[in-house]
C-alpha cells in the first residue's frame, strides 16, 4: 500500500512533505478523513494526494494566521528591519526597541531645529550698503558660490526651509555686562583669601548666576530691538538698512523639502520591512507545533476534505440504480465543509486577538489589582506579615 514517504509528489506544494512529523501524520490524516465521512458504510470518492493537499493546505492556513497574530504584536516593531531572509523569525520572541516612535517624531524635531534624520545647511547673503531686500535662493550661496537651491542635495528640486536667520547687533553691546566683573558680586560679601595673599576667591550663590542670565537677556533683547529680518516667499528683507561701508554677511541656515525615499547618509532600513507583506515571518514548521495547533489542522482538514467531496458528488446530481435514483448530497456537503472551515478561523483569531502582548499586560494588570484587594481583606495579625496599601 503506498504511504506518503513512499509516493511521489504527495502534496501539492511540497512545503512539508521532508517534514518526519508531517510524513507520520499525513497517513494517519487519510484514515481520520474518510473514517469521519463515513468511509466504512459508503464509499468516499477522495484519493490519498487529495487530503494530503488539504492536510497541507491546513497547515499552511494555520501558519498564516499565527504569523498574522505574531504581526499584529510586533509589526511596529520591525519596520524597517532587513527582508532578506524569509525564514527564521516567526520562531524569536523579539526584544522591544523605540525605533518606530523616534522615527514618527524625527520630523518634529527637525521642524523645531534640535535634530531629525535630514542634513541643513548653512550659507550666506553678502549685504550691500543701502540694500534691504535680498533674494534667498539667488543671493544665499556657500562658500563656492553656488547658490544653496542649487546645491545637488536639493534633488528632486524643492523650496528652502528656514531654520534659522544669525543677524546679529554689534558685540560691542556685551561689554556693559562683563560676566567676569566683580561689581555685582553682592558686595564681595562672600569673599575669603587663598593661601598667597594677592589672590582672592569669590563663592557665589547659585540666584546670582541666574540674575546675570536675565540682565544678559535683557540687554540682548533692548540693544538688538533694531535688528530684524522679514521673510516673504522668497525674499528677505532686513532691518536696518546697512550703512557700513562694507557690511558684514547674513548667515542663514536652511533645509530642503524632505525626500522620504532618500536620505544624505546610508539607511539600509529605508529598503526593509514596510508592512505585513514583506514581515520576516515563514512558514511554521509543523514538527514545532504543540497539540493545540495539530488538533486545529486536524479538523480544518477534515473541513477542507468535507468541501472536496461536496464538489465531485455535485458534478452529478444523482447516480441511476436498478429501479431508481440515488441522489448525492453534494452541495450539502460543500455549505458544511465551508461553514466549519469559516467557524475554525473565527475560533482561532479571537483566541489570538485575546492573547497579544497588550492585552496580556491588561490582564496581568487585572489579576494583580484583584490580588491585591483580596490581601487587603485578610486577617492577618500585625507585625507578622508586610501588608499592601
Amino acid at each position: 500500500m503506498a504511504t506518503f514517504a513512499n509516493t511521489l509528489s504527495p502534496t501539492p506544494f511540497g512545503f512539508f512533505d521532508s517534514d518526519a512529523a508531517f510524513q507520520t501524520e499525513a497517513d494517519a490524516m487519510v484514515t481520520f478523513v474518510k473514517r469521519k465521512l463515513g468511509d466504512d458504510i459508503l464509499s468516499v470518492e477522495l484519493t490519498k494526494k487529495q487530503i494530503w493537499a488539504c492536510f497541507e493546505e491546513a497547515t499552511l492556513e494555520y501558519s498564516s494566521i499565527i504569523n498574522e497574530h505574531q504581526a499584529k504584536n510586533s509589526l511596529a516593531n520591525i519596520l524597517g528591519f532587513s527582508t532578506s531572509s524569509l525564514e527564521g523569525a516567526e520562531k524569536l520572541y523579539q526584544r522591544e526597541n523605540l525605533e518606530f516612535f523616534l522615527r514618527q517624531a524625527e520630523p518634529y524635531a527637525m521642524d523645531a531645529g534640535i535634530g531629525g534624520s535630514y542634513n541643513t545647511y548653512s550659507g550666506s547673503i553678502q549685504l550691500t550698503r543701502g540694500q534691504q531686500d535680498y533674494d534667498i535662493y539667488t543671493d544665499l550661496k556657500n562658500d563656492a558660490g553656488t547658490p544653496l537651491v542649487d546645491l545637488p542635495q536639493n534633488s528632486p528640486k524643492s523650496k528652502l526651509k528656514v531654520f534659522e536667520v544669525f543677524h546679529f547687533s554689534p558685540q560691542a553691546a556685551y561689554r556693559f555686562f562683563d560676566t567676569t566683573s566683580a561689581i555685582n558680586y553682592l558686595n564681595n560679601e562672600f569673599a575669603f583669601e587663598s593661601f598667597t595673599p594677592e589672590t582672592v576667591f569669590y563663592v557665589l550663590p547659585v540666584f546670582e548666576d541666574i540674575l546675570r542670565g536675565g540682565q544678559l537677556d535683557l540687554s540682548s533683547r533692548v540693544r538688538r530691538s533694531n535688528y530684524s529680518y522679514r521673510i516673504s516667499g522668497t525674499k528677505i528683507r532686513i532691518y536696518p538698512t546697512p550703512v557700513q561701508t562694507s557690511p558684514q554677511k547674513l548667515w542663514m541656515r536652511v533645509g530642503f523639502s524632505p525626500n522620504p525615499f532618500s536620505a544624505d547618509y546610508t539607511d539600509e532600513s529605508i529598503g526593509g520591512v514596510n508592512n505585513l507583506n514583506n514581515a520576516p515571518f515563514g512558514r511554521l514548521d509543523y514538527a514545532s507545533m504543540n497539540s493545540i495547533g495539530r488538533q486545529w489542522i486536524r479538523q480544518f482538514t477534515l473541513a477542507l476534505a468535507r468541501e472536496v467531496l461536496g464538489l465531485v458528488r455535485s458534478k452529478f446530481s444523482s447516480v441511476p440504480i436498478p429501479d431508481g435514483d440515488v441522489n448525492l448530497n453534494g452541495s450539502d456537503l460543500v455549505t458544511s465543509g465551508r461553514g466549519d472551515q469559516e467557524r475554525l478561523r473565527e475560533k482561532l483569531r479571537e483566541t489570538l486577538d485575546q492573547l497579544t502582548y497588550g492585552n496580556l499586560i491588561d490582564e496581568a494588570a487585572a489579576a494583580r489589582e484583584s490580588l491585591t484587594q483580596v490581601l487587603r481583606r485578610i486577617p492577618i495579625p500585625i507585625g507578622k506579615a508586610i501588608t499592601i496599601g
